[in-house]
Order: C-alpha cells, then structure tokens, then sequence
C-alpha cells in the first residue's frame, strides 16, 4: 500500500500564479538590463560625438549704396518652322530676285562681355526698353535711352521739357504714317536717296530704344531694316548700300548711313535675340567697305576709293560715325580700326583752321559749318579733351547762331552735329546752346509732326530729312551719355 500526495486545488492556483509572475518578472529584468546597457554605451559615446565640432556656415555682405537692379529676363523669339516669318520671307523673296543664296542664319547666344565696346561702355543690368526687354549687354553710353524713366530723367537733369519728348513721339507717328510699303521712306518724284532717307528714319527710331519688339513701332523697325538688308544684298554694288540710280557722290553718303543704323541695327537686334536674315552678313561687309575706302590721308572722298591723298570731311562724318556704331557690334576685328581712326584723326587735325574751324577738305576750303562734326568725331573717338577738340569747341561758342527757324544759320544738318558735340562738351557750354536752340526746334515742327526747312546746300533735301535730323537733335539728352566715348 503505496501513499500519493496531491495538491489542493487552491495550492495549485498559487502554484501557477507564483510561474505566472516569475516569468513577469524576469521580462521586467531583461528589458532594464538591455535599457541599462544602452545607458552604459551611451555614456561611453557621448563624448566622442560631444568632441566633433558643428561648423556652421555664416554669410556676410557689404551694404550697396544703390539697390541693385531686378533683371528682367529675356524673351526669346521662337519661329514656327512650318512657316517662314514675314521678314524671312521678305527677304527671300528680294534676295531670290538678286540671284543671292540664302544661309541659313547662324543661331547666336546672347551673353555679356566685359571686353564690349570701349571699358567705360559695359552697363550692369538695367532697365528695359519700350518693348518690355531687357538690355543688358547694349553699352552704357546708349543704355538712358532705352528706360522711359531714365530717359525722363536725363532729359531733366540735361535741360530738356516734356514738350521736347512729345515732339519727338509725334515726330516717330509721322514717320510711321509716311513709310512705304516696302520698309522704305521717299523714293519717289522729287524725294530722292530712299536708301540714306531710310537709314536716317532707323536712327531715329533707334535713338528712342525703338526696337523690332517695341509694341507700337516694332513693325515698322523691321521693315525699314529689312529694306536696308535688301539694298545692301545688291552683289553689283561690290558691298557699297546706296539707291538704284543715284547722281555722282551720293552713294558715299548713303553708305555712311545706311552702315549707321545697320550697325546700331545689328546690336540691337542682337541683345533682344530678334533675328533678321543677312543682317549680320551686310552689316559686316558695310564696315569692312568702310575701312577699306580710307584714303592714305586718312579721310574719305565720293566713292569711298581706296588710296588718293585728301578727304571729304562732309562724307567722312558719316563713316566715322558709322564706324563707332560697328566698334559696339564686335563683328569687325579691333585691329582693322586702330590705324584707321589714328589715321582719321590726324587727318581731321591737318585741315583745322587756326581759329579752330574745320570745313570740307583743305584750310583753305573752309565751312565752318561743318566743325561740329569734327568735334562730333573726336570725341567719339576719345580725342575729346586733346588740343584740336578744345580750338573746336571754342569756335562753335563764338560763332555758332540759331536765327529764326529756315534761316541759314539754323541748318538743321550742321545743328545735327553742333548739338551732339556741345552736349559732348557740358557745362557753361552746353546751357548756351540748349538755351540758344531747344524751344526754337519745338516750335517749328509742324502740326502733323513733320518740320519743313529748305535752305540750300548741305541743309535737308526734304521734309523727312528735315524731320529725322530735328528728332534726333531733340533726342540728344538720351540718346549718348557725354564722357564715356559715346
């Protein structure tokens, strides 16, 4: 007879309990030992991590005394390629008449340069002009011309009136009513040297930061531009731009112009990204005559030969002015103008008078007359504080009249020149001809925005010469900043 123990029921639950909590229990243990030994890592870590150095990046800036500019940035145009533009078409159609292939246009990328024009030239992003763009790379001896408010501003602190830049935008309506189907202005009976008159009405435009894009008067930019590419495609005049036809020196004048605004043309299109098939093309070819048609004296005569010993100063003005518009293009190479303009400027000091005047050819073919654009050429030209310039300028304060308007002292063609020459010289000087000039030019545009003046000689051949000189001369206050070469 065996005896077995056996647990009461209730020993049994206490039994299980007492399992249930040690297992609990060593849980609870476990989980602190591990919390514990996290701690103790921890602890050894800490230090390490405390020792590497948190390098925090601070940027600093010095105050600008001006605020900078906001840049605004540039459209871009793009063509359709199904399709060519109007002016593309344009200038097929001209070009295919011509018997003159057409290239395909080079695709150029717009980007500042710090070598563009002359070192003082080169403006830090500024404003916009009439047609919304930005104009950043255009040189700075323009750039006032192309902010309305900068514009304004100039034409106040240089002695303007708001009746002069009213003039003006009435006179750009005028021109935008009379402009011929083809992009030309004149050409027709009794209005001869479409080419010159042409290249005249650009300027103007120009002058007013008128671009292809500008809202109001883009599309007639373009076809006055493209009327000029046309003219200049013409392979029989072996690179001279000039009118079908026309009489004796002429050409010579018309190519000065037309190489002008196709120059200031080129770099203005260039900046707004507006494509203008062969632009580049005649325009390089215009200054490269240019420059090849220097005589050896280092003036110009009719015809722009190469060699011969003299100078037509009258042509020469033009040239020399076209020439600093192709120095802004950078298609030209620097070297080609060095000599020439050295060239140029010796010449303008050989024919100056004693008294300081400086006429056509030799001393003794004087016309005063034309010595502010010898003034005008030397300060393009960074002789504008030489020796030569200063007798000039003295010349102008004492002899130059502006008469009531048609008289011949009140030449619009020679004030052309004395206006930007004496703007050019400041100061004391400046105020006596704005004084002299300014409200007389005002009150002689017609009510239709033309002006009229027949005086014979080198005066304007026609109302729209008439007019595109007066708005230019209006336009001086703007159109070049005196002291940075232009």
């Amino acid at each position: 007879m065996s005896l077995h123990a056996q647990l009461s029921p209730e020993a049994l639950a206490r039994l299980h309990a007492q399992k249930r909590n040690s297992t609990i229990s060593s849980l609870v243990i476990a989980f602190l030992v591990i919390v514990l030994i996290g701690l103790v890592l921890g602890l050894f870590l800490l230090p390490k991590i405390a020792k590497e150095e948190v390098v925090i990046v601070t940027y600093s800036y010095e105050q600008e005394k001006e605020k900078p500019e906001k840049k605004v940035p540039k459209e871009t145009v793009q063509k359709k390629p199904s399709s060519p533009s109007a002016s593309v078409a344009r200038v097929i159609t001209s070009a295919a008449v011509a018997n003159v292939a057409i290239p395909v246009p080079d695709v150029e990328v717009t980007t500042p340069s710090l070598d563009f024009g002359e070192s003082s030239d080169f403006g830090s992003g500024w404003g916009s002009g009439t047609g919304g763009n930005g104009f950043q790379s255009i040189p700075s001896s323009m750039r006032k011309r192309c902010s309305s408010q900068e514009r304004m501003d100039r034409l106040k602190e240089m002695g303007g009136t708001a009746a002069c830049e009213k003039a003006v935008v009435k006179a750009l309506d005028w021109l935008q009513e009379t402009q011929n189907d083809d992009g030309s202005w004149t050409g027709k009976t009794g209005q001869p040297y479409p080419v010159a008159m042409t290249g005249m009405a650009i300027l103007a435009y120009l002058g007013h930061c008128e671009t292809p894009k500008s809202s109001k008067y883009g599309k007639t930019v373009e076809k006055g531009i493209i009327y000029l590419v046309n003219a200049a495609m013409n392979d029989d005049a072996k690179g001279l731009i000039s009118s079908p036809g026309v009489p004796g020196h002429a050409p010579a004048y018309e190519h000065g112009i037309a190489a002008y605004a196709l120059a200031e043309s080129y770099t203005f299109c260039k900046e707004i990204n507006f494509d203008i098939p062969n632009l580049k093309k005649v325009t390089k070819k215009a200054g490269e005559r240019i420059l090849d048609g220097q005589t050896s004296a280092g003036g110009y005569v009719y015809g722009l030969p190469n060699g011969g010993n003299s100078g037509d100063n009258s042509v020469g003005y033009w040239q020399l002015q076209a020439l600093k518009a192709f120095k802004h293009t950078k298609i030209l190479s620097d070297s080609k103008f060095r000599k020439d303009i050295r060239n140029a400027m010796d010449w303008l000091e050989k024919v100056q008078g004693g008294d300081g005047s400086i006429g056509y050819r030799e001393q003794s073919s004087k016309s005063p007359g034309l010595t502010g654009g010898a003034l005008l050429c030397m300060q393009f030209w960074g002789e504008g504080d030489s020796k030569m310039a200063r007798k000039a300028s003295e010349w102008i304060r004492e002899n130059v009249k502006f008469g009531e308007f048609g008289s011949t002292d009140s030449n619009l063609y020679y004030h052309y020149y004395h206006a930007q020459a004496m703007m050019g010289v400041g100061g004391k000087d400046w105020d006596w001809y704005n004084d002299m000039v300014r409200d007389k030019i005002v009150k002689a545009q017609q009510s239709d925005g033309s002006w009229k003046q027949s005086i014979g000689g080198h005066g304007p051949v026609n109302t729209h010469m008439a007019t595109c000189l007066a708005t230019m001369l209006l336009e001086v206050y703007y159109r070049f900043l005196p002291g940075t070469n232009h």
